[in-house]
């Protein structure tokens, strides 16, 4: 006995230097000196576990020597970080935790045999029921479970924690007088061996109970925890696994009625299946809980220095998620490992076990501190779905606490009762004890191999033939009874019963091993993601001590900068107002990032750059240093002219240099003010305004989809700009009308002169000759279907599957006018799409793929990297667009795109007109400037122009003028 007892000291004294390690740490952290007044807390928490040590010895010598180390471990932990997350509610933490040291000796000495369990479960299993539904008459409503009562308004208890204890008692008392009615099958249902239906009523119970408080108490995790415990102990008792799959399909069953019917039950599984959905709602904790975890990487941040206070409730529920952020994979995994310890040594008392009450009480024992703790963990993990169940020892929370520790003071009595210290087992294990007079009869019927015997004597122990069952024999007793010889019988039932504790053993284990292996997902594989993202809070916080470098424009206007502040931090500015909005985005430390400050965030802050030797070597080292500039390829004269164009307008405008594909300006309207970010996002029309409709809205291209439809006439050779169509006011082609706008009729012309006029006759005749998959060919060529940009995104522009296409659909898509039935419809174009589209006819038919970002600037002015042009593609010949660009010049100069037209300047353009219902309609217009060399390209929508009667020819001429001087300048 003493060896043990030694060990555990031993173990003891190990863990005090990790225990008080990190506490050393955290008070570093504060500011405060070493000294032993400053580490009370570890040395008095040792000091109590050493007395506890001292009472054990006295008590139970032979109790397992691991438990009580573990314990102090995850306490000690616990304490540290209760009190460095919550330093208001640490005295009361310490306080429950010397009282639940306290509780746990008391335990031990007032209970010195689990037998008495025998005597009293029924009475133990119905307190346990009361305490754990009285919450839902009596209770208190906290975060949406109703779980606490209210004790004279000083302070609350939770019932249902001591209520885990009672009815596991119970469970056990109930299982060991019954494991060998449970263990015989009376029916064969589809090969599984079924036992009495009424044995059945207890399972019904707990289920019906478990449904109860998941209704009632909006308690998932303690229904979760309590049916579990219950099919553990019922394998463990019996072996029948078709028990265990009866349980889990009552499971099923429930969990899927729940869902069906109880919104707080759907709402926890959606949070589960994508908490960034709600980011700032509902999935607001488990969001921080991934942050923080992935902030934790291999060795955590310090205690200290994680941001996990921003889950709220951190110091309960998610303990786990800053024991991760700040002692890294490797802490979290320690802490995971403590509790995989537990379970095997809880399990290990267990199988040592002189009896089977003592047995099953151990095992459900086990499961309820070893399974709970699997749930909180898996559940901050996204593993599972959230339960909102406290971590065992080390949450906040005194309930679980003095649970906790009279959980594990009764393990400690059933592993010293193993010992035999008082009555050892011999024999069979029928019987702990019998006269001398039954001695030959017990023997007897231990002796046979099948069947029952019937036999005078004695009367035999309660529940005979389960090991250590029953009272003792009365001297003189006449009674028969039938002793049962099953395989759950004698030592075979013991040897089968340890098989069972092992595979308990593994599964444990595998729980254990899959939280770790998730956890190395989360905090290793998935973490740069997770840190990436716009809406990661921590990585935005940590930055404001980094001075993140500026945005300008490529003629050096700022757009964005951080200014220091009193307290050392950087605050971001942006001097030019909300110019170029949507490009340059915004950056907050409360709402995440958008933009350029999202998509170049990394460059900007400084971390992890390796754009230079230099950097490289700083971000290996976790140096802090300046964030590089970005410089962009937006000229400030341009986007102010593009904007002041659309002022009051909705709309977008997008110019590029055709030559490079660089974005020399992109506006939406309606914008919105990103130096307030918060103001904007609180109101009614944020959505609308920060949407970006240069590069995420579809709409009709109109006329402006001819460019297209003539491209794939000439380079085919189908046609030259000479060919003549029929042109009148309309036409009907595949058995519907195509008509040209007002309803003008032109005779027979050429194709030049229809792009001029822009007919939709003559243009949809043509398409229907071209072919549907021909004309989706040169489209895609284009780049339909393509997310544009190589460092922003655009929504892929649509066309139809060719062969969905009927002859109308042709006609009227050659034309730009979407009408599809039975698919999706197309063409559909994005602002950006038709600027790279006709920017490649400007081009010599060569496509460039659209850039916003120009260099990269060090902190001391110096290029770190300058953007390279990269081409999409040719999708026609430099002959075929020096064709189109003679037709579009035709269009400003003598058809409907007069209003682009500059003094002195030959613009080249087309105009559409995208119908969005009989009143109304977009405006649309591509074009170029100068025609003989272009250095411009345009393209723009106007939203039902009709309200406003400005055409987007008329805005492209004031924006190319501008462009042209800016240049010029």
């Amino acid at each position: 006995m003493s060896s043990r007892r030694n060990t555990e000291l031993f173990l003891l004294i190990a863990a005090a230097f990790p225990v008080t390690l990190l506490y050393a740490m955290y008070v570093v952290f504060t500011g405060t000196a070493l000294t032993f007044g400053t580490l009370a807390v570890p040395i008095g928490l040792f000091v109590a576990f050493a007395a506890a040590h001292i009472a054990v010895r006295l008590l139970a010598p032979g109790a397992d020597p691991a438990i009580l180390p573990v314990v102090f471990a995850l306490s000690g932990i616990g304490i540290t970080f209760v009190t460095r997350l919550a330093p208001e509610l640490a005295m009361n933490q310490i306080v429950f935790l010397f009282v639940g040291i306290a509780l746990m000796v008391g335990t031990l000495a007032l209970v010195k045999n689990l037998d008495v369990v025998r005597r009293y479960k029924y009475t133990l299993g119905i307190i346990g029921i009361i305490l754990l539904i009285l919450p839902i008459f009596i209770g208190v409503e906290r975060g949406g479970s109703r779980l606490w009562i209210s004790i004279a308004g000083i302070f609350t208890i939770q019932p249902g924690e001591f209520a885990k204890v009672l009815i596991v008692l119970f469970l056990a008392g109930y299982l060991a007088e019954n494991r060998e009615l449970f263990s015989i099958a009376s029916h064969n249902i589809l090969g599984f061996k079924l036992p009495r239906l009424r044995l059945f009523v207890p399972l019904l119970v707990v289920w019906g109970i478990c449904l109860v408080i998941v209704a009632f108490e909006r308690d998932l995790g303690s229904a979760l925890l309590f049916y579990t415990i219950f099919l553990i102990m019922l394998y463990v008792a019996t072996g029948r696994l078709s028990y265990v799959l009866i349980g889990l399909v009552l499971l099923g069953v429930g969990g899927f009625g729940a869902y069906q019917v109880m919104s707080h039950v759907q709402t926890r599984f959606q949070i589960w299946l994508d908490p960034f959905q709600d980011a700032q709602g509902g999935g607001y904790q488990l969001v921080q809980s991934l942050f923080s975890l992935a902030d934790g990487g291999l060795v955590g941040t310090g205690i200290g220095k994680g941001l996990a206070v921003n889950i709220p409730v951190v110091e309960s529920d998610f303990i786990f998620s800053s024991i991760g952020e700040e002692m890294g994979l490797l802490g979290g995994s320690a802490v995971l490992i403590l509790f995989m310890l537990f379970a095997v040594r809880g399990l290990t008392t267990a199988a040592r076990a002189k009896s089977d009450l003592a047995a099953f009480s151990a095992t459900g024992l086990t499961a309820a501190v070893s399974f709970q703790a699997f749930l909180i963990v898996g559940g901050v993990t996204r593993l599972i779905p959230l339960t909102g169940v406290t971590l065992p020892f080390m949450s906040q929370g005194g309930s679980s606490l003095l649970a906790s520790f009279i959980i594990v003071a009764l393990l400690m009595r059933a592993g010293d009762e193993a010992t035999g210290r008082e009555t050892e087992l011999t024999g069979t294990g029928i019987m702990t004890s019998l006269p001398e007079a039954s001695a030959e009869v017990a023997a007897g019927a231990v002796a046979s191999k099948a069947g029952t015997r019937i036999f005078n004597g004695p009367k035999a122990p309660q529940g005979a033939g389960t090991t250590g069952g029953g009272s003792h024999a009365r001297p003189g007793s006449r009674l028969r009874r039938r002793l049962l010889d099953t395989p759950e019988s004698g030592v075979l039932g013991r040897v089968a019963l340890a098989k069972r504790l092992t595979r308990t053993v593994f599964l444990f284990t595998a729980l254990f091993a899959v939280l770790i292996g998730n956890l190395t997902y989360i905090q290793v594989i998935q973490a740069d993601e997770y840190q990436s993202m716009p809406s990661n809070n921590h990585t935005i916080e940590r930055s404001r001590y980094i001075k993140r470098g500026s945005i300008i424009t490529s003629d050096g206007v700022t757009l964005a900068e951080s200014l220091q502040q009193e307290d050392g931090t950087y605050v971001r500015s942006y001097p030019n107002g909300n110019l170029a909005a949507h490009t340059v985005g915004y950056y907050s430390t409360q709402y995440g990032s958008a933009g350029i400050e999202s998509s170049m965030n990394d460059t900007l802050t400084g971390s992890k750059d390796y754009s230079s030797w230099e950097n490289a070597l700083n971000s290996l080292a976790g140096t802090s240093q300046p964030g590089n500039s970005v410089m962009l390829t937006i000229n400030s004269r341009i986007q102010q002219a593009a904007e002041q164009a659309l002022s009051g307008l909705s709309g977008a405008v997008v110019v590029l240099d055709p030559r490079t594909g660089a974005v020399l300006a992109k506006a939406s309207s309606p914008t919105y003010d990103n130096t307030d970010i918060a103001s904007v996002l609180a109101g009614n029309t944020a959505d609308s305004a920060m949407y970006d409709r240069a590069t995420q809205a579809l709409y009709t291209p109109g006329s402006t989809f001819k460019v297209v439809t003539l491209s794939a006439a000439l380079e085919t050779g189908f046609a030259t700009l000479d060919t003549t169509y029929s042109a009148p006011a309309e036409m009907d082609i595949g058995g519907a009308p195509v008509t040209n706008a007002g309803d003008v009729g032109y005779g027979t012309i050429s194709l030049q002169r229809a792009f001029a006029v822009s007919s939709n006759v003559a243009f949809g005749q043509l398409a229907v000759d071209l072919g549907a998959e021909t004309l989706v060919q040169y489209a895609n060529a284009y780049g339909y279907g393509t997310s544009l940009g190589q460092d922003f995104s655009t929504t892929p522009s649509i066309m139809p599957d060719p062969s969905t296409m009927t002859e109308w659909e042709t006609a009227w898509a050659g034309a730009g006018q979407p009408v599809g039935q039975g698919h999706t419809p197309g063409p559909q174009v994005t602002t950006m799409q038709n600027a790279v589209m006709v920017a490649a006819v400007a081009n010599n038919g060569i496509a460039m793929n659209p850039y916003v970002v120009s260099q990269i600037l060090a902190p001391d002015g110096t290029v770190v990297s300058t953007t390279q042009p990269r081409s999409l593609g040719q999708p026609i010949s430099a002959s075929t667009a020096e064709q189109i660009r003679e037709a579009m010049l035709s269009v400003v100069q003598s058809g409907t795109g007069g209003e682009a037209a500059i003094s002195g300047v030959q613009v080249a353009g087309k105009t559409g007109t995208g119908e969005v219902n009989n009143d109304n309609a977009n405006s649309t217009f591509v074009g170029f400037a100068p025609y003989d060399t272009p250095t411009v390209a345009i393209s723009v929508v106007i939203e039902n122009y009709y309200d406003h009667d400005i055409s987007a020819a008329s805005v492209a001429g004031r924006v190319l003028a501008a462009a042209l001087a800016a240049q010029s300048s």
